[in-house]
């Protein structure tokens, strides 16, 4: 018994010592095929999605201008446009002050004669000094306009230049040449209807008397007679 169980037992221990390896080969084998189809799954995906192989020259190309790597969009212009000349656009521009005389116009809607057409009329009514600051008495109110010179709107010289048509006087619309033209006269003999010159030609207006002007202020005011609030002025005449 005990020699029978010595040559049974290692006979017995070779069977399973030689299907040990039979096993782990099919199991190496195995593993292999698994991981050649799962490498031919991933291969798969990365493929890109147009599905044509660069390096195959059978194959039709994908142009670089029209994909590149990062999937954006790259476009290439002509000839034609890349030798086309620039021209910058071209526009007017109306000036802020023809704008607000176009306002004040609409509003004050004057279609009255100008001081030109003053200056062609031969009938003028009798000059005095006196009836020159009445009549420009008559356009109190009136909104001052930056190169305004009618009922519609005035800027200081206007406002001199068409009372005084009004009675024949011809005169500049321009405080510099008003100044050069008057006669200048003393503070004392100054009346109403004479004319205050700004020492640095800044602005103009009729005198008041008193110490007081009538004239067409500045910028979103209107023609009033108020105190002269600076001495740096002098007086000239016209007309007489």
């Amino acid at each position: 018994m005990a020699m029978g169980e010595d040559r049974v037992g290692p006979s017995a221990h070779d069977g399973r010592a030689r299907s040990a390896p039979r096993r782990s080969r099919s199991r190496t084998a195995l593993s292999a095929v698994v991981m050649t189809i799962a490498a031919g799954l991933v291969a798969t995906i990365a493929l890109p999605s147009y599905a044509v192989n660069p390096l195959d020259r059978n194959e039709p190309k994908v142009e670089a201008r029209s994909v590149t790597e990062t999937g954006q969009q790259r476009f290439e212009a002509t000839a034609e446009a890349a030798t086309a000349e620039l021209q910058r656009d071209k526009f007017t521009a109306t000036s802020s002050a023809v704008l607000l005389r176009r306002q004040y116009a609409a509003q004050f809607a004057y279609d009255g004669p100008s001081a030109a057409d003053y200056l062609k009329n031969p009938d003028h009514p009798p000059f005095s000094l006196q009836a020159v600051y009445n009549r420009g008495l008559d356009y109190l109110g009136v909104p001052y306009v930056f190169g305004g010179a009618d009922p519609s709107g005035f800027d200081c010289s206007g406002f001199i230049m068409y009372v005084y048509a009004q009675f024949g006087v011809a005169l500049p619309h321009s405080v510099t040449s008003q100044d050069a033209i008057g006669q200048t006269i003393s503070p004392e003999d100054a009346q109403p209807g004479d004319v205050v010159i700004f020492n640095d030609h800044s602005h103009d207006g009729f005198y008041a008397g008193d110490g007081k002007i009538l004239h067409a202020p500045y910028p979103g005011a209107r023609v009033r007679v108020q105190q002269l609030w600076t001495s740096n002025v002098h007086f000239v005449r016209f007309g007489i």
